[in-house]
């Protein structure tokens, strides 16, 4: 077997700060971990520029009918599911739009799969089952940065012709200079030495969520901070559409209700028709014509 020199890994390497931690009580362990926690933040924020160029491409390609794609490796490939699952309750976007590919496949997402992050074979396989097209981007994610799946599926992304985004957390990692965009949060050593699911992988969660949250905002999911394309697939949703509606037209439960009714509850008919005064059929072609943009159909209809 191949030696692999974890050496000289930032995120492999050992923190002074938590040397003795297996001696400190409770509150003082607790303590640690939190101050660690506070630096990702900060890490994360020096990486804006480069989040706001993933944000453009991403909603430009969501706007041109291409998808996002998420590809990892144990923790890293978690959390581009874990985002990716969210989507289409949050922002009722098609299941395929966002999609989180992991080694090793489904059964990765809950044990690990021997062996599968060191095949970058699985990962062009992985890629040509969703059909892969250049109209997409790829983000590869990885603490590491040289996870051998996410970089064979980066590279055979990059062939086609598909934007491809690195997210990992080591500033000199190879998965950097595949990449059209790098994202690279510099959270330093974990407080338990290469367990990168804590400070790294909290990194990653931040600025996936703001990934998506960005793009679906200028993709025209959101009005004011109100995700007015929720989906109502349980009682707590259902209430949450009354709320949004509420919330957006000023108005009082009984019509909130009535719209949501009459627009076979979807949100953003619901509120044009309350705002603009229109039927459920001439706020859905409103709607339509202005791409989904609630403020945009208000605009066309003064």
């Amino acid at each position: 077997m191949q030696h692999l020199n974890l050496s000289n890994m930032l995120t492999e390497s050992r923190n002074p700060n938590s040397e003795k931690i297996d001696n400190c009580s409770t509150l003082e362990i607790l303590k640690i971990i939190n101050h660690e926690d506070k630096q990702v933040a900060l890490a994360v924020e020096k990486q804006i520029p480069q989040i706001a160029k993933a944000v453009d491409i991403i909603s430009h390609a969501f706007s041109n009918q291409g998808r996002l794609i998420y590809i990892g490796a144990g923790t890293s490939g978690r959390l581009g599911i874990l985002d990716a699952s969210e989507c289409p309750p949050t922002y009722g976007t098609p299941p395929e739009q966002v999609i989180g590919l992991i080694a090793g496949g489904q059964p990765a997402i809950f044990k690990a799969v021997e062996n599968a992050e060191d095949n970058p074979q699985l990962a062009i396989s992985d890629l040509k089952n969703i059909n892969l097209t250049a109209k997409d981007v790829l983000v590869g994610i990885a603490a590491s940065g040289r996870t051998p799946y996410v970089i064979g599926g980066m590279e055979f992304a990059k062939a086609i012709g598909a934007t491809v985004i690195s997210l990992c957390c080591n500033p000199n990692a190879p998965m950097i200079t595949t990449a059209d965009i790098a994202i690279t949060p510099v959270v330093g050593a974990e407080v338990i030495t290469g367990s990168s699911r804590m400070k790294a992988g909290t990194a990653q969660k931040l600025i996936l969520n703001m990934l998506t949250t960005a793009s679906m905002i200028k993709i025209g999911k959101v009005y004011g901070n109100l995700m007015v394309d929720v989906e109502a697939t349980n009682a707590k949703l259902i209430e949450r559409q009354i709320t949004i509606v509420m919330q957006a037209t000023d108005c009082d439960r009984n019509t909130a209700i009535l719209a949501l009714e009459q627009s076979s509850r979807h949100c953003k008919t619901a509120i044009l028709m309350i705002l603009a005064n229109l039927n459920a059929e001439q706020a859905k072609q409103t709607l339509n014509q202005q791409n989904g943009f609630i403020r945009q159909a208000l605009k066309h209809n003064a």
